[in-house]
């Protein structure tokens, strides 16, 4: 288990904190623990190093987050996101849901994201790269933060598009909501056959 070591740049100035992750937007400063673990893997020798796992949340373009509703009934649902570090990642969806009504009663969540995959019809195995992480979802998100959160998302699924991503957002900011989700524990798993 490994703490993450963070480093924060802001107006120049660095900061370095251990074990806890600062982020500043919009004046309010959140900190997150995020901790990488794989203790509870089984398979010790298919664990993905950390930065490699930080690399599948930045590249994987879905997953899928699960959460629990008000009668403790499960619900996963596939998701665009986009990730920011130092440990937090964005969703976004309409001002009312299921996902807003679970996570307003359980703000606790799941999620999983699988990267590469290969199936071997013939040895009756499938190589992977997954990503595992639990957080809690914060949403009444400032203006600011959420017209920064649909940027990154544009910058990531519309990168060519950036102008008229911008339109966009503030054309439907108004109706849209947007979640951000901070990471407390991730791990990485993987398996390769040697060919």
């Amino acid at each position: 288990m490994t703490k993450s070591k963070i480093i924060w740049e802001k107006d120049k100035k660095k900061h370095t904190f251990q074990n806890n992750i600062v982020s500043l937007h919009d004046s309010n400063i959140y900190i997150v623990n995020m901790e990488y673990s794989t203790e509870d893997i089984r398979r010790q020798d298919r664990c993905m190093d950390e930065e490699s796992s930080r690399r599948l949340l930045e590249e994987c373009e879905h997953a899928v987050l699960s959460m629990v509703d008000s009668d403790g009934m499960p619900y996963g649902i596939p998701v665009n996101f986009v990730f920011e570090r130092p440990g937090h990642l964005y969703i976004h969806c309409a001002h009312e849901g299921r996902k807003l009504q679970c996570l307003a009663h359980h703000p606790q969540i799941s999620m999983c994201m699988v990267g590469y995959t290969h199936v071997l019809a013939s040895q009756f195995t499938t190589e992977y790269e997954s990503v595992v992480l639990t957080g809690t979802a914060r949403t009444a998100l400032s203006e600011e933060e959420k017209k920064h959160a649909l940027m990154l998302l544009v910058d990531k699924y519309s990168p060519d598009f950036r102008r008229e991503g911008g339109t966009a957002i503030r054309r439907s900011i108004h109706r849209t909501e947007v979640i951000r989700i901070d990471i407390e524990k991730f791990s990485g798993k993987h398996k390769r056959k040697v060919r």
